[in-house]
């Protein structure tokens, strides 16, 4: 197997600093470049559609929440990990384009639903076959015994960052 880009970047800190464990470039690195690579995947899968990556983000966050496919803006927030305004703006920009639609919540005058539309959830439905194609190509040379190793090591490794802070 030959060298990739980064072997050829970690041969050249060996060569110009030989005494750095240059371990975690070999592995973080990688991650890196693979994450541009799905990002620009996602966008093509998302531009087939006339989508963009935040509109997706929401969508699929209602999606996968169930029937009736709704959620409270603040159960996006925490879905999607942006800023209230930022959400607001969001919503408002899915709802002029019939992908959602709000409803006040019954037992709370200020509270509102967002749902998905019978239009947005064809979208996203199309989107997402697609994207799981795009990503099915990006794993291809990878035996599903490789995958779910590969799967299973970076779940480790995320972990430690989504652990709940000690309070």
């Amino acid at each position: 197997m030959s060298g990739d880009d980064v072997d050829r970047v970690i041969a050249a800190w060996h060569r110009e600093r030989p005494d750095l464990d240059l371990g975690p470039l070999a592995v973080l690195s990688r991650v890196s470049r693979l994450a541009r690579r799905l990002d620009l995947a996602r966008e093509r899968a998302f531009a087939a559609h006339e989508l963009a990556s935040w509109e997706f983000d929401v969508l699929v966050a209602l999606r996968r929440s169930g029937p009736p496919y709704r959620l409270t803006p603040g159960q996006l927030l925490a879905e999607t990990l942006v800023t209230s305004g930022t959400m607001t703006n969001r919503i408002d920009r899915l709802e002029q384009r019939g992908l959602v639609e709000r409803h006040p919540v019954p037992d709370d005058r200020r509270g509102t639903w967002v749902a998905l539309t019978a239009a947005g959830r064809a979208l996203v439905d199309a989107a997402f076959e697609d994207l799981l194609a795009e990503e099915r190509a990006l794993l291809a040379e990878l035996d599903a015994p490789t995958r779910a190793a590969l799967a299973d090591s970076l779940r480790r490794l995320l972990l430690q960052f989504e652990a709940p802070d000690p309070a």
